[in-house]
């Protein structure tokens, strides 16, 4: 068989992502911080897309507008009205209305405006008080001004930079009271050992040996140095476990209990367990007396740390406001922060204009590449907000009763559903829904908190497990603190209100709501 080199000319389809797909994909995914994050950044990048800064008439500003001046129309002289083109494309060609008419006043033409501003009117209470020099005010009066603290005018004020501030580490405040304490250099170098090796609970995460010899010291000189850094504040810190930093608590605070300090130093797994009745045997008490010092070891602090370990708080910007005006819910889009674009027209000339210059070619298709890329954003963010508005309105119409009512109406709910309601594709709607949040009457939610698994009923339609979450929690909260409910018998108890569930998921939605089991709940006083 020979062996040859062919050439064949072949036809087929083949799907391909072009770059401004995946840009529309993309702004799918973002909530709207990041969204005008990103438009910022192509106002910077593209020369062709610039602000539009031109602010829309209200319907009120329309209703007290002199005649002559309603939107969309611009008086001439001759008292003839000249429309104007709409806002876009055509409207960047086109000058304003407020530049027309400052166009018109140099001319020295008078329409009905000017002639009502020529008119001799009494000055009014608020012109007279407009009237005033208040700089010069404040100037005579430096104790009600910025002045009197320091700040001066507008560029003697620090810049925002200066004024921030961030939470103290616990490094940091055991280093401040470590100058403070009086120590020798040596026992300071310990101590610095010691502050280093401390984990995000405040313990120790190190032996004792090891900072010797990592110190070159003695472990007697690391023993003295440790006891006075767990004195200093917050109080616990450095121990080495749980027993030792609530022991080095009790001694600090002298309590006087002996029944406490026992607890803590010998049976803090039964004291775990919440099993009152053995410890009331092996320590030759009753019950009552074990778990109220239970409660006085429960009000210590098991994480010395606490107050300066985690991440700063993340503060949720909503996407979506959802208001009910009369007996309907209206969906209004968040846009605040996010500039309105439209394109350079002095770029658009440029494609327009037949220069005679030898790299006018490559100038056209710089700008024409540009200019494709600023009209395939604008398309891109308002079909973005299209599909966000029409994939929120059709959850609004699958959970109106969630809206109504709150969390215990909730309807099982899938992407197919929403997506077979406003002709989608599933993939879309879950890049919709992906991490943005909608303010309801009931709350912020998570858009993907309105999708949920179905539990089913003896008779009538399924319950969503949202809603089932909303009954467990409200049948732990309003159970005998003394007799709490097990598992088993929240189930039954949700068998009565016609919820089939079993034990199981039960346990899988309580955990998943970090409730303790019912051992741990049980309290005896």
């Amino acid at each position: 068989m020979a062996i040859e080199l062919k050439q064949q000319l072949r036809m087929s389809q083949q799907l391909v992502m072009t770059p401004q797909l995946q840009q529309a994909i993309k702004l799918l995914q973002l909530n709207q911080m990041e969204l005008v994050g990103l438009v910022e950044q192509e106002l910077q990048e593209n020369p062709c897309l610039e602000e539009d800064e031109r602010e829309e008439e209200t319907s009120a500003e329309l209703a007290d507008a002199t005649p002559g001046e309603e939107l969309g129309s611009v008086t001439e002289p001759g008292g003839q009205e000249e429309p104007t083109e709409p806002s876009g494309e055509s409207a960047a060609d086109s000058d304003s209305p407020a530049e027309l008419s400052g166009d018109l006043s140099e001319e020295g033409s008078l329409g009905p405006t000017a002639e009502v501003a020529t008119s001799a009117e009494e000055p009014t209470d608020a012109d007279k008080i407009a009237d005033v020099e208040w700089e010069a005010y404040l100037e005579s009066h430096p104790q009600t001004g910025l002045d009197a603290r320091g700040l001066g005018g507008e560029d003697e004020r620090p810049s925002l930079e200066a004024t921030l501030t961030r939470r103290q580490t616990l490094g940091e405040h055991l280093d401040w009271q470590l100058h403070l304490a009086d120590l020798d250099e040596g026992a300071v170098r310990i101590a610095q050992w010691i502050i280093g090796n401390l984990d995000e609970r405040g313990y120790l995460r190190t032996t004792v040996e090891e900072i010797a010899q990592e110190a070159g010291v003695e472990i007697e000189a690391v023993e003295t140095v440790l006891a006075r850094v767990q004195r200093f504040d917050p109080l616990g810190v450095a121990a080495r476990d749980l027993r030792e930093c609530l022991l080095i608590q009790i001694k600090a605070l002298r309590m006087k209990d002996p029944l406490v300090f026992e607890i803590v130093d010998a049976h803090l797994d039964l004291l775990q367990k919440r099993d009152f009745k053995g410890l009331a045997r092996i320590l030759e008490s009753t019950p009552e007396e074990v778990a109220q010092a239970g409660s006085v070891i429960a009000s210590l602090e098991p994480r010395p740390a606490r107050d300066f370990g985690g991440d700063e708080p993340v503060y949720i910007t909503p996407d979506i406001y959802v208001h009910k005006i009369g007996e309907e819910f209206h969906v209004l889009l968040n846009e605040d922060g996010l500039p309105k674009l439209k394109v350079n027209h002095v770029y658009r000339d440029v494609l327009r204009s037949g220069s005679p210059v030898e790299d006018a070619k490559g100038t056209r298709d710089y700008v024409q590449d540009k200019l494709r890329s600023a009209l395939w954003l604008i398309k891109s963010i308002h079909q973005r907000q299209r599909t966000i508005y029409k994939v929120m309105e059709s959850i609004i119409q699958h959970q109106r009763n969630f809206f109504e009512h709150g969390v215990a109406h909730l309807k099982p709910l899938n992407l197919r559903d929403v997506a077979d309601d406003i002709d989608m594709h599933e993939s879309t709607v879950s890049r919709v829904t992906t991490n943005k949040y909608v303010h309801t009457p009931q709350g912020i939610y998570e858009l993907k908190y309105f999708f949920n698994s179905s539990i089913s009923r003896f008779q009538g339609e399924a319950v969503a497990s949202e809603s089932v979450k909303e009954k467990i929690r409200k049948l732990i909260a309003d159970e005998d603190p003394k007799k709490p409910l097990s598992d088993q018998r929240i189930a039954e108890a949700l068998k009565t209100s016609n919820i089939d569930i079993a034990r199981r998921t039960v346990t899988k939605y309580r955990e998943a709501m970090n409730i303790l089991s019912s051992s741990k709940r049980r309290q005896v006083i």
